[in-house]
């Protein structure tokens, strides 16, 4: 869709990318016809550990996504990465949707559908697999990525929090 700079403190600007993941419409039926109106789902991120999810409703189409960019990009969020991929195994919720995301290794890919994958492509990981079960409604599925995306904690992070020194254990 767009790319927008944004100013960051440290080293100057980041471009942050927007996708529409899908637009949805609904239709009031009135005496003269049908009164159709729209929604947006749109993931913005740029690429490097930071992602948003936005939704957004208008008569029509372009200010539907205008609304829904706008409302992703107040709720930006930071995650967690590892090489490309994710520190460990997660699952995320929402509502009927779970989604299970586990790190490949390098060359692997994003093996996800279509909303999962834009979520995970926008955040910067390159080297996911995935799997959902429940739901697979496009709403739910993105938010239930986010909450996986969230639930990420580094090995620096898990050391700080228990105050113990983690070793990792490679088991292949």
């Amino acid at each position: 869709m767009a790319q927008e700079a944004v100013k960051t403190g440290i080293g100057g600007e980041q471009p942050f990318e927007d996708t529409g993941v899908k637009v949805f419409r609904s239709a009031k039926v009135v005496k003269g016809g049908r009164r159709f109106s729209f929604a947006a789902l749109v993931v913005v991120g740029d690429r490097n550990g930071t992602v948003g999810i936005g939704y957004g409703k208008a008569k029509e189409v372009p200010p539907a996504v205008d609304k829904a960019v706008k409302n992703a990009k107040k709720n930006l969020c930071d995650i967690s990465l590892v090489n490309g991929t994710l520190p460990h195994k997660v699952v995320g919720k929402c509502r009927s949707t779970s989604v299970t995301m586990v790190p490949a290794s390098p060359g692997t890919g994003v093996i996800a559908g279509s909303a999962a994958r834009a979520v995970l492509e926008y955040a910067g990981v390159r080297n996911v697999l995935t799997k959902i079960n429940g739901s697979t409604s496009a709403k739910n599925v993105v938010k239930a990525v986010m909450d996986g995306l969230l639930r990420l904690r580094d090995k620096e992070a898990v050391e700080s929090l228990r105050g113990v020194k983690v070793e990792t254990v490679r088991r292949w």
